[in-house]
């Protein structure tokens, strides 16, 4: 069974997107702020060398436009710790202590029955999640990480810890037996 988890995925599965709109994503470092989105809260907290923290991505609900760029700010400085944070965090550290715990979050509070489901079906038979990247590790920078990996990981009851790093296989993500 092959599953589109993209962001154009035309069935129930496009909640498992990072870009998906659900609303009351709590904002890592960020008390009494939300987003709607995973994505919303990774690039509302990048900073480049003409731009900081953007609050206006948590609210973006649309799917589009999220992106915040290298040819529109500059080069990228690493992730604010926290909208009104001192600290910043390199690319891994933003990885772990920002979009890790924030799409866990997702997977743990929004998409439960999404996950229980794909557990259900990968009993019967071998699932595949299509994703645009392959790239399960989180400590491998040269490459997007997969979200696909994330909820197999997940799924499989392995979801990386911000304290400790995952290196799954690169390469089709499938679900187990």
């Amino acid at each position: 069974m092959i599953c589109d988890v993209t962001s154009q995925a035309k069935d129930g599965l496009v909640k498992l997107s990072p870009f998906y709109p659900y609303g009351e994503i709590p904002v890592p470092f960020s008390e009494g702020y939300e987003a709607m989105c995973v994505e919303g809260v990774w690039q509302g907290l990048k900073v480049f060398e003409g731009s900081d923290v953007d609050v206006g991505m948590f609210q973006n609900d649309t799917m589009r436009n999220i992106k915040r760029t290298v040819r529109r700010f500059g080069r990228p400085l690493g992730h604010r710790k926290g909208v009104h944070g001192t600290e910043l965090l390199d690319y891994l550290e933003a990885r772990r202590q920002i979009y890790l715990p924030t799409y866990r979050w997702v997977l743990e509070h929004k998409v439960g029955d999404i996950i229980a489901r794909l557990r259900e079906a990968s009993r019967r038979q071998t699932i595949v999640l299509l994703d645009y990247n392959t790239n399960g590790d989180v400590a491998d920078l040269s490459k997007p990480l997969s979200h696909a990996a994330l909820v197999k990981a997940y799924a499989e009851g392995i979801y990386p810890r911000e304290d400790c790093l995952l290196e799954m296989t690169n390469g089709t993500e499938e679900m187990p037996r």
